[in-house]
């Protein structure tokens, strides 16, 4: 049972950076932006986030505060950083494939420039532990208790929150349901009055702060506050896209994906303690690929039955109406 335990605390952080990854670029692409540049944005936001941490860690500040507050300077990273894309997609009308491609290759450089010269290192890390031991009346619950409330992060809380409030959002408001239009048929869009160079401007920004977000969460929660100019978010990102496109762009199968290859993660790093997998004894590097195998299995299986909103990538142009 211990083992149970182990993996699910080890899959949730895990699957909440993948999720509010995921759940940006379905703001994005839905509003018809492709958003290859999920990679940066979730580098963009881990260092900032980090970096924050690592000044004001040094005052006697609460851990949980400390992370409420770098996670609100990580939003802001992945917003502003996200605004590139935006401008250069919809305001620019270039290729966004290749605009995210470049972001992707601006961040890992800018973080290295800035740790050498500031830091003399590859990166940045942080000091402070911020999982909660336990949340009091809630983690002595039985089973659940010990699942979901002990030895686990406020990331966990805050990425639960986010989704409902996604859904929410995305099937049950104006906003949402405009913002699907512009992906679907844009000039029907502006023919009733919505502008839907707004439209898409907001989907993109929504994805740069829930990268953001997804990029310190990934940082605090699984690589325990390191952030590295060459290893990046271990291509976290592009997994994020995976996600997305294997949840069909819905909030809810989104979530599913998210676990799914979240979990495929933690096994390739616990293979030591299930006797099945270590009575195999192979190298470790091969678990390690699981996730990005699955990715490509899956694509490959899905991909005919994968319906992308009509208009992803193509410029909106009031002229073509």
């Amino acid at each position: 049972m211990d083992i149970v335990y182990y993996l699910v605390q080890n899959t949730l952080p895990v699957a909440v950076a993948l999720l509010l990854v995921a759940l940006g670029g379905m703001f994005s692409e839905r509003s018809g932006v492709i958003n290859i540049a999920l990679e940066g944005i979730m580098l963009c936001g881990a260092f900032a986030g980090c970096l924050f941490v690592h000044f004001i860690e040094k005052n006697s500040l609460p851990a949980q505060l400390i992370f409420v507050l770098g996670m609100l300077v990580a939003a802001v990273a992945g917003l502003i950083f996200s605004l590139l894309l935006s401008w250069a997609a919809i305001h620019m009308k270039a290729d966004q494939t290749i605009v995210g491609t470049a972001l992707n290759m601006l961040v890992p450089a800018t973080v290295l420039l800035f740790s050498k010269m500031f830091f003399m290192s590859d990166g940045v890390t942080t000091n402070t532990r911020f999982y909660i031991r336990e949340v009091k009346g809630l983690g002595d619950i039985p089973v659940i208790g010990k699942l979901f409330f002990q030895n686990t992060y406020l990331s966990l809380y805050i990425g639960v929150v986010i989704l409902i409030i996604a859904t929410i959002v995305f099937y049950k408001t104006r906003f949402g349901l405009r913002l699907r239009a512009c992906g679907e048929h844009p000039q029907a869009a502006d023919s009733v009055g919505v502008n839907v160079y707004t439209m898409r401007y907001a989907g993109v920004s929504i994805s740069g702060v829930l990268g953001g977000l997804g990029g310190f969460f990934y940082a605090v929660g699984v690589m325990d506050g390191n952030v590295n100019g060459h290893t990046g978010v271990a291509g976290f990102g592009f997994l994020a896209l995976a996600v997305l496109i294997f949840g069909q762009w819905k909030p809810i199968q989104i979530l599913f994906a998210s676990l799914f290859f979240a979990f495929l993660r933690t096994l390739a790093y616990s293979t030591t303690l299930i006797p099945f997998l270590k009575a195999l004894n192979l190298n470790q590097d091969y678990y390690k690929m699981l996730p990005y195998v699955a990715t490509m299995v899956v694509l490959a299986f899905t991909s005919k039955r994968s319906r992308a909103p009509k208009a992803e990538g193509i410029p909106y142009d009031k002229g073509t109406r």
